[in-house]
Formats: structure tokens, C-alpha cells, sequence
């Protein structure tokens, strides 16, 4: 069964270019459009190249601010790709949103990054309606991770600052109650932080690595990232990525998600229609994640 994926993301990590990578090549995914935040030429510049290696260069790119000041491409991406040319979106990110969401509507919006262009997309469109979002971001705390699920790192907390939702929090928190979106599934910080690129999880990465393009440049990625940081990477978006592609790697409980003096959490509730990880079957990840 193919899932359609729309990929909204950022570049300063290079978590989001191996989840792309990811997504690209995927048997059962098929990826509609890319959107960037804030999408610089540098960084359309990178997810172009990237897509052009991985044989998927028709893709659509929308950007959110092309003539943004700063090139938001980590120095790691430069490190591993070569200095890329900058290059020009196909279009506006929340026009190119729309227009591929009335082409699939039953499409999955999965992000990672700040939240701008899907709160540009709901305040422009709103009409529009998104069948199931899955964001990278949020956290669940012990009120709502049993105590077996609990990482060591957050035993004891109820709230956390995440990247994501903080880098709009407007955005997020205008998300989170819209009716616009009809199922919220989120990726939350607890649970990707059990889920760590390491240099056992490169080896045993080693026979797929040729099982498809996307899979050759994640573990080619990660053989130079390894070596500038031998403690590995968090997966977080890889892990979101696979999620979109198979909810049931995860387990997840119905919450209404809040912000408190800068930091989320998320109560257990009914009929929010949002849902929050609370553990991830690391195997089942595993399995999908080299299915590319």
C-alpha cells in the first residue's frame, strides 16, 4: 500500500536530510512535495542535489523565505555533499502544501521542523484539510508514560523544551486545536531520545546499505558523522519518518498537549483527536526503516 508524504523541514540538523533520504526511497512512500523552513537557496540548493541523487528530482520545493539572511545549512551538510550551488524554489510553501493536499487528500503532512508554513498554509487556506499529521516535537511526561516506557534522562518530568515547537510556538499551540486536522499523531521528544544512530546500529546497517540510494546516503552519512561524533546521532526524524510510514511501530496515548513557561507537556484526554508516543518498538523500527 502506498502512502502518499508531503515532508515539511529545516537543514540545520542532519536528521531531517536522512529522513528525506529515507522517504525518498521508500517501496511504500510516495513523496508528493518537500517544504523548507525557512528555505534559503542554500538549503533548496542541498535538498535538490539531494533529490537528484536519489533519482527523485521531480519533486516539488517550496520555500517559506527564499531571501532569508542566513543559509540555515549545518556545516556537516557542506562536510559530507560539497559546496552546492544555491537554486530557486518551484514555488511558495503553502501554496505548493495546498495544491498537493487538494491533489491527495488523503495524503500524510509529516514535519520537522518549526511549524511556519503549516500555519501560513491553515491561516491562507482555510479551507483546507489535512487527514493525518504526524510532527516531530512535543513531550509526554510521567503523567502519561508508564513507568517501564520512562528514558532514565526524563524520569521525573512532566515538561521539556522541544525545538520544534518552540521554533513557532504560536504555530504550534494554533495546530494543535485546529479542526483542520483530523488526526494528530506526535513524535515526541521522550521517545525519539531512545532511538540513537550508533556505531552498532552502522553495523548493522552495513547489509542494507545497498538495498537502495536513500539507504547508501544514510549510511554514508553517518560513517563521517560518526567519526566527528562517535556517540552517535539522535534519530528524531528518521523515527517520525518511519512512523508516518507505519504507526504501529509506536505505542501512543490520547493527550491534549500544553506549554508551560517555555517547555511541553501533554495530559492524558478524550476526543482530542491528537495522540503522543509513549514507546517505540525499536526491531519493528528497525524493519522499516531498511524496508527502502
Amino acid at each position: 500500500m502506498t502512502i502518499d508524504i508531503i515532508f515539511d523541514m529545516e537543514t540545520r540538523d542532519p536528521d531531517d536530510m536522512f529522513a528525506l533520504c529515507f522517504l525518498a526511497s521508500h517501496p511504500n512512500v510516495a513523496l508528493r512535495a518537500v517544504t523548507i523552513n525557512p528555505g534559503s537557496r542554500a538549503q533548496i540548493g542541498v535538498v535538490r542535489h539531494l533529490l537528484h541523487c536519489l533519482n527523485r528530482s521531480e519533486i516539488p520545493i517550496g520555500a517559506r523565505n527564499p531571501n532569508s539572511i542566513k543559509d540555515a545549512v549545518s556545516e556537516f551538510h557542506y562536510q559530507f555533499l560539497g559546496n552546492l550551488p544555491p537554486e530557486e524554489a518551484d514555488d511558495v510553501a503553502h501554496d505548493l502544501l495546498a495544491a498537493t493536499i487538494n491533489l491527495y487528500p488523503d495524503l500524510v503532512l509529516l514535519t520537522g521542523a518549526p511549524l511556519h508554513n503549516i500555519r501560513l498554509l491553515l491561516n491562507k487556506y482555510p479551507f483546507v484539510k489535512i487527514k493525518r499529521w504526524v510532527g516531530q516535537g512535543g513531550f509526554a511526561g510521567d503523567s502519561v508514560v508508564p513507568p517501564e516506557f520512562r528514558l532514565p534522562k526524563f524520569d521525573g518530568l512532566e515538561t521539556c523544551l522541544t525545538f520544534n515547537f518552540n521554533g513557532d510556538s504560536k504555530a504550534a499551540i494554533a495546530l494543535l486545536s485546529s479542526n483542520q486536522i483530523l488526526k494528530k499523531d506526535i513524535v515526541s521528544k521522550n521517545v525519539c531520545h531512545g532511538v540513537i544512530y550508533t556505531k552498532i546500529f552502522h553495523e548493522w546497517m552495513k547489509p542494507f546499505r545497498y538495498n537502495s540510494p536513500g539507504l547508501l546516503l544514510i549510511y554514508n552519512g553517518m560513517d563521517l558523522y560518526l567519526k566527528q561524533q562517535p556517540n552517535g546521532k539522535i534519530f528524531h526524524d528518521p523515527l517520525a519518518a518511519c512512523i508516518a510510514v507505519d504507526p504501529s511501530i509506536a505505542r501512543f496515548q490520547e493527550v491534549k498537549l500544553y506549554r508551560k513557561q517555555g517547555e511541553w507537556g501533554a495530559r492524558l484526554a478524550k476526543k482530542t483527536h491528537t495522540f503522543i508516543t509513549i514507546a517505540v518498538d525499536k526491531e519493528h523500527f528497525f524493519h522499516v526503516f531498511t524496508q527502502s
